[in-house]
This record gives structure tokens, sequence and C-alpha cells, in this order.
């Protein structure tokens, strides 16, 4: 569903962007001016949506109406024949221009650092993508610095809450809150889809329950933040999730995979690279649906709000601010659906890999 709606609204843009690029030429100067003025609008939305949905180098709390961007600069850190450093508010470095570290020139070009010279020179290639060298990028951006303020965070939060346990068993404070949450997590994800050896990955479980929750109700603040519609970041959790089931699999598990009980040879044979395929695209569907889930609602929620400068009526002033906030409620419920989908499927493909086939083992005596 929320596919749809980022397909739609998006195309609204698109649509309007192109209308106003091929408009009649028998036009007036008067209908001529306003398709401009149409023109700009929608590059200045498609801008500000692009620009909220990357990762970015400076932390942005709010734009003045001049265009300035009020919030404060970060560290950039990248690796070129050595290590050089500096903080994001360097002189024209923000604006693309090229920016003087340590004798060489580096030039910022959509949130991505590229090796330049004194006059900025980039060279595009045939995708027109540019073609200069590229320095290891260590910078702490913008979402980099929410994954760690997360992560402090946690920690102080639950190691807060495991010393309050010691003085006694009724919760108190935020426990009191986190507590069924907890719960939950134990009762209706872990057990049912692992078992009895459900303890050993409890830890893993609320930690990627909690950070995912916790990283999609930051991204509906209105900074810009977007950790978890970064796919970079929902790659390295499906990983963390593949990993811990590939390594914590029982020779069941892998006797499925490789060479499946109580079937015919041949089949065997072609069931087997279905099944290592499996295994790939288990994680693979966990990386997607995290990723398209949270930047279609990022990009919904954005368009309706730029719809309200692209048709500038009393209808669009009304209608549009009203959907926006039905569908940033709904977000609201899928941050945590979200966090909760993900952790049951992973608690589900480790149940898969540690489950005990005792039936075929009774069969075989």
């Amino acid at each position: 569903m929320f596919k749809k709606f980022a397909v739609l609204f998006y195309s609204i843009f698109v649509l309007n962007l192109v209308s106003a690029q091929h408009g009649e030429a028998t036009a007036g100067a008067a209908p001529a001016q306003e398709l401009s003025e149409k023109d700009k609008v929608s590059k200045e939305n498609k801008e500000f949506i692009d620009h909220h949905l990357l990762d970015a180098h400076d932390f942005t709390l709010m734009v003045d109406k001049e265009g300035h961007h009020i919030g404060f600069p970060l560290p950039v850190i990248i690796y070129d024949n050595g290590f050089h450093s500096f903080m994001s508010n360097k002189e024209g470095f923000m604006h693309g221009e090229p920016t003087e570290v340590d004798g060489s020139f580096y030039v910022l070009h959509h949130e991505k650092i590229y090796k330049t010279d004194a006059a900025g020179t980039l060279t595009l290639g045939e995708d027109g993508h540019p073609t200069n060298v590229k320095p290891l990028d260590l910078s702490i951006t913008k979402s980099v610095l929410i994954i760690l303020l997360v992560s402090i965070f946690m920690f102080v939060l639950f190691v807060g809450m495991a010393k309050s346990y010691k003085k006694s068993a009724i919760p108190t404070g935020v426990a009191r809150f986190l507590e069924p949450l907890i719960i939950f997590v134990r009762d209706e994800v872990a057990i049912p889809n692992i078992g009895h050896k459900y303890k050993r990955f409890m830890g893993y479980l609320l930690t990627v329950f909690f950070f995912i929750l916790f990283l999609n109700v930051l991204g509906l603040m209105p900074f810009g933040i977007n950790v978890t519609g970064n796919i970079t970041m929902t790659f390295f959790l499906a990983i963390l999730t593949y990993l811990i089931t590939t390594f914590s699999a029982n020779k069941d598990y892998w006797k499925h995979i490789f060479w499946m009980p109580g079937v015919p040879v041949p089949m065997k044979l072609i069931m087997l690279p279905i099944e290592l395929l499996g295994t790939i695209t288990k994680p693979f569907a966990l990386m997607i649906r995290l990723f398209a889930n949270m930047t279609a609602g990022h990009i919904v929620v954005m368009s309706l709000i730029g719809l309200i400068y692209v048709f500038k009526n009393f209808i669009a002033g009304v209608a549009f601010p009203f959907l926006t906030l039905v569908i940033y409620l709904l977000e609201v419920l899928v941050a945590f659906l979200q966090a909760y989908i993900f952790t049951m499927l992973s608690a589900l493909f480790i149940g898969m890999a540690v489950e005990e086939h005792e039936h075929e083992h009774h069969a075989a005596h």
C-alpha cells in the first residue's frame, strides 16, 4: 500500500514537471511565466524530497525563508594516502566547491566526496556519474551520528533498567513501558518461532527490535533522519540475521538443504540449488521490506506537503495537510509494525535453523 502511494504522489510531481517543461508553444507571456513558476516549485519539491531521503555530511535542523540551512557541521574523515579530517562547514565544502585538505582538493557531489583539482573539475562518465577518484569516506554523517546516539541511548536505558530490577521486581520509571514490549517479544516472537532454545537469541532479538523501533520513531521527526530508509543500514541488519542463522544452524537444517530426506535423488539434485538460493533470499527480503516501507512512507508524507505549494489554492491548503496528518499517524503504526516484522521474521529464520526434526529420527529407528 505504501509503495503504491509513493509511486502515485511521486508520479504527480514528475507529470507536473513534464507539463511545465512542455507547455503549449502558443501560450502568451503570462502563461509561460506561470509554467516557469510551477517548473521551479516542482524541482524544489523533488530536490527537497531527495535531500530528505539521502544521508548528509551535516545535520540540518531547519531551512529559513532565504534557503539557508540551520544546523551544525559534522566531522569529515577521509583516507587518501593517509587520514585527513575537517569539519563539514569548511569554506565551500557543503556548496560543492573544491576544498583543499593537506595539499589535495576534494569536492562534495550528491553527498559523495571526489578527488579533484583546484578548479573543482568533475569528469562525468556515460552514465552521468563522476569518474574521479573517490577517497575512502569514514565521515560521521547524519545517519552515523543517529546510530551512535541511539546505541548509547539503548545502552544507558537498558543497563539502568537491569539495575532497577536488582532493587525491586516491580518495574519503575521507563521500565513500566518497556517491560510489556520485552515480554511481548519473548512470548509472542521468540518462544513460538524458536522454541525452548529461545534464550540464546533473546539478546539479539530485543536489540534489533528496539534499535529499529527507535530509528523508525526518530525518522518521523522533521530533521531528515532516514536511517532505516537507507538500504545500507537494512543490508547490515539483514546480514546479522543471516550470520546468526547460518552459524547457529544444526545438522538437520543443512541436511534439508543439501540432501533433503524422503525425496527421490533426481528431485534432490533439483531442490539443492533452490534451497541454497532460499538461504539468501530470506535476508534479502528482510532488507528490502524494511527499506521500501520506510522510504515509501517518507516520500508520501513529503509529497503531500509539497503538493500544497504546487497547487496553491484553498482546497489544497485544507485537503493535503489533513491527508498528511492521516498518513503521518499511519507512519507511527508502521514504525512499530516494521520493527515487529523484522524481529519476527528473524526469529522465524533462526527457529528454522535450530529446529530439531525428532519425528524423522524416530521414524528412522
